[in-house]
């Protein structure tokens, strides 16, 4: 993604965003860093295994903390990596679940924020194949973008 010249990101990689102004992707499992693409892949650590378990319940923990407007109920998405570590995509509902924060942050209404979403909700080619998502990359510049409006 350029904009004015500059490299932004990449529309099929994720990226880290931490700020509560952003909206968070799923975690990355990465080596050295999260969304590395040299380094591509999950954690592989088995449901069984506590660490899973351990690292699960503190994001659920993180997310809750960050996000007191929202559900109690964390989106699975937001708390368990992909078998790449790269998802540059959420599902509209995980995205929806983070709108009372970044709405916050940005000191918008839900309403603006939830435009915004919908503006950049992908739906699949064919419908029955595929669900639609979000490409938090593209968001995140968007509501960027809002401020130099």
């Amino acid at each position: 993604i350029i904009q004015n010249g500059e490299n932004r990101g990449s529309r099929l990689i994720g990226q880290n965003f931490t700020d509560a102004r952003y909206f968070q992707g799923r975690p990355s499992a990465t080596a050295e860093s999260p969304y590395n693409p040299m380094a591509s892949g999950g954690s592989n650590l088995a449901g069984s295994n506590p660490e899973l378990d351990n690292a699960i319940a503190e994001r659920v923990a993180s997310l809750r903390a960050a996000n007191p407007q929202a559900s109690r109920e964390v989106p699975v998405e937001l708390v368990t990596a992909s078998a790449s570590g790269l998802d540059y995509s959420l599902t509209p509902d995980a995205v929806a679940w983070q709108i009372p924060r970044v709405a916050a942050a940005r000191q918008l209404t839900t309403e603006q924020v939830s435009q915004l979403v919908a503006e950049h909700t992908q739906q699949p080619l064919v419908s029955f194949i595929g669900m639609p998502v979000v490409n938090i990359v593209e968001l995140n510049l968007a509501l960027d973008a809002l401020r130099k409006n």
